[in-house]
């Protein structure tokens, strides 16, 4: 079964999905502490990430994969969310700072050239950071979670696909240490076994998170083609909040 717009919001309006949003969110920050006056992306399903960054960065939006669906957030205000081609993003070259792929590269059958349009998209030195099912790890053997679908990777694997698509790892970091399960008692434990488990079994977590450096010194392989626009895509020029809902419906029904 694929993974799309309703499984994910449903999971995070779960109370094991709040878990795991809040765990997820707080090592977020701590690879990007500030972020104030620059650009910042999500890519995939990043919105339950987003939230502490709005007023801070100087533009934030989310890219929401056609085969996944879409959603209206923020749920009032400017709509900041936009369905998009994950091999054509409506972005011009150099023009984000910081990315989030979130519940995105491991869902995607191409992944070489998803990373190959987030490295055209982000400006010398962006920050790319990714996150991902750990392999190793429990949750990407339980599809009652999107963790537990799609490709899970190592960190090994992780380290030499950026290194195929000219990413330089720089910091890494893991999440969801404790076990998915979402009855009352399991929750409760969560944030003490998350603790607990991020000292005992580090490589067992549920996800790993990769920060990554996009090196400009490289050439760009051979056969990848520019795709340039004339400016910087804004959710507010891209789509308005009736067209979005009406596209989101349609690609999830």
């Amino acid at each position: 079964m694929e993974l799309d717009i309703l499984d994910l919001t449903s999971f995070y309006a779960s109370p094991l999905g709040g878990v795991a949003r809040r765990i997820i969110a707080q090592k977020v920050r701590h690879h990007w502490a500030r972020a104030e006056g620059e650009t910042l992306i999500a890519l995939g399903f990043g919105t339950p990430y987003l939230g502490s960054y709005r007023g801070e960065v100087r533009r934030l939006g989310a890219m929401m994969p056609a085969h996944q669906g879409a959603l209206v957030w923020p749920p009032t205000g400017p709509v900041n969310t936009v369905l998009v081609d994950e091999g054509r993003l409506p972005l011009a070259d150099n023009s984000v700072d910081k990315l989030l792929a979130v519940h995105c590269l491991e869902l995607s059958e191409q992944a070489r050239p998803l990373l190959r349009e987030m490295w055209r998209v982000l400006a010398p030195e962006g920050q790319l950071l990714l996150i991902v099912p750990n392999r190793n790890g429990v949750w990407a053997r339980r599809e009652a979670t999107p963790f537990g679908h799609g490709q899970p990777y190592s960190r090994m694997q992780l380290e030499r696909l950026l290194h195929d698509v000219f990413f330089t790892p720089t910091r890494w970091s893991t999440a969801l240490h404790a076990l998915p399960i979402g009855h009352r008692l399991g929750v409760r434990w969560a944030p003490a076994l998350e603790r607990f488990g991020a000292r005992l079994w580090p490589g067992l977590s549920g996800v790993i998170l990769v920060e990554a450096r996009k090196e400009v010194a490289s050439a760009i392989p051979a056969g990848v083609p520019a795709k340039r626009a004339p400016r910087l895509a804004t959710a507010e020029g891209l789509v308005s909040r009736r067209h979005l809902s009406d596209g989101a419906a349609a690609s999830t029904g």
